[in-house]
């Protein structure tokens, strides 16, 4: 199995298949990698049902080093769950012996709907592309398939594959799909990492992928009104403490230039 980028400089969990929806009866494997130091990892969970488990302990087959199929450092550790079952629904990672955990970590759904869909476990990097996989337990070849991001309806197909091509921040999103007559899937997250690029292969200084150099965006002259209401509340106060003091200060010097002209007045009388 190839490592994603997410994994080449991080500690990382990896499934496969590369999904995180799973039927009944089917079988997953996890393993944990580690590019740099070659730590020995323990693979775990936690379900609502037994509580944090290593694999081995009561769930999964554990394998390590040449025997560990999954990925591709002998360092790692693998856990296979032969036969899934919603008791094996939880949240799965990498442990090493002080306690260290890995970058990440998967939380599998072993659903009881007729639909699931598969969407890329780990994080994508912005400028690759996506295939989310619809999915129903009956296969039939009479389906349309329809999927959402955030409960919105996103596309539809005849195939059960929805391809997202050069992926960015704004792709991220809880996926799901549904097939009419059938039944809807449970939702999956879909993460993409920022590289500095946008999707139209321009990076943030404003210079593309060719080294030439597109206008800056215009900036926004906008102010969100929560934004304007929290700089006048804090900036009320200051303004009428400077307004009160500058009238205090104006009061002072009226009443002192109407007494100098008072004692003058008098000093006028006398002589005369």
């Amino acid at each position: 199995m190839q490592l994603p980028p997410f994994c080449l400089m991080l500690s990382c969990l990896q499934v496969s298949p590369d999904q995180s929806q799973f039927f009944r009866y089917h079988s997953f494997s996890l393993s944990c990698e580690d590019q740099l130091n070659g730590t020995d990892w323990m693979l775990k969970r936690k379900t609502s049902g037994s509580g944090v488990r290593d694999c081995g302990s009561g769930w999964g087959t554990t394998a390590s080093g040449a025997s560990c199929t999954v990925g591709t450092t002998a360092s790692g550790a693998c856990c296979t769950v032969g036969t899934t079952y919603p008791s094996d629904t939880g949240m799965y990672w990498c442990e090493s012996g002080d306690g260290r955990r890995s970058n990440n970590s998967i939380e599998i759904t072993i659903t009881d709907r007729p639909v699931l869909l598969k969407c890329p476990v780990l994080p994508l990097s912005e400028g690759s592309d996506a295939t989310l996989h619809c999915q129903a337990e009956s296969l039939s070849s009479d389906h349309t398939f329809h999927f959402q991001r955030d409960g919105l309806f996103v596309a539809s197909s005849r195939t059960g594959e929805m391809t997202i091509r050069r992926v960015s921040k704004s792709d991220e999103g809880l996926y799901s799909c549904s097939i009419p007559e059938v039944g809807e899937s449970v939702g999956s997250w879909l993460t993409v990492e920022g590289n500095g690029t946008d999707r139209n292969g321009t990076d943030r200084n404003g210079t593309d992928r060719n080294g030439s150099s597109s206008a800056p965006p215009a900036a926004s002259c906008q102010v969100s009104v929560p934004r304007l209401m929290c700089h006048l509340v804090v900036g009320t106060p200051f303004l009428l403490s400077t307004i009160l003091l500058g009238l205090i200060y104006r009061d002072r010097n009226r009443a002192a230039r109407t007494d100098a002209q008072r004692r003058g007045s008098k000093d006028v009388v006398m002589e005369i």
